[in-house]
């Protein structure tokens, strides 16, 4: 089964929040009304690549991490998608917002330098792309952070 970020983005956002575990019980509740036979950890990569990509993004939390909707997103649902709330038993969470934006913001501004002492192109590209998303979706300011993406491309 594939599965594209915006579509994982998707999943997470019918709950608002899920750890790594829910949600590769998710995916695999899905492969399952596909009939098709996939194991959960098939998709670690694909969780792995949308995390780069912040289409999700982690938020650390007492016993693990939950992911949540990141700037990057258009979340979308998958064929079938709809019904997990009522097949998944997931607990409802309330994810504070301002540490949200804290934490991304770090590992924004952490992503960036490493990039950029790598001088890795692609990597640059894509934070470059995040860092106009990034301030719509919560109140932080990359601009500084932006200018020097910038001046590493020009």
């Amino acid at each position: 089964m594939d599965v594209t970020a915006d579509e994982l983005a998707g999943i997470v956002d019918l709950f608002d929040a899920l750890t790594r575990e829910e949600l590769a019980q998710a995916l695999s509740e899905l492969a399952f009304k596909r009939r098709e036979d996939v194991a959960a950890e098939a998709f670690d990569d694909d969780v792995e690549a949308a995390l780069s990509s912040y289409h999700l993004v982690a938020v650390p939390a007492a016993e693990e991490d939950f992911l949540v909707t990141g700037p990057s997103a258009f979340p979308s649902l998958p064929a079938d998608a709809e019904d997990l709330p009522h097949i998944l038993d997931v607990p409802e969470r309330r994810v504070d917002h301002d540490r949200l934006a804290r934490v991304v913001s770090e590992r924004f501004e952490a992503d960036v330098s490493s990039a950029l002492a790598e001088d890795d192109t692609d990597r640059i590209k894509t934070l470059l792309e995040v860092s106009y998303d990034l301030p719509v979706w919560a109140d932080v300011d990359v601009e500084a952070s932006r200018a020097r993406l910038d001046d590493a491309l020009a």
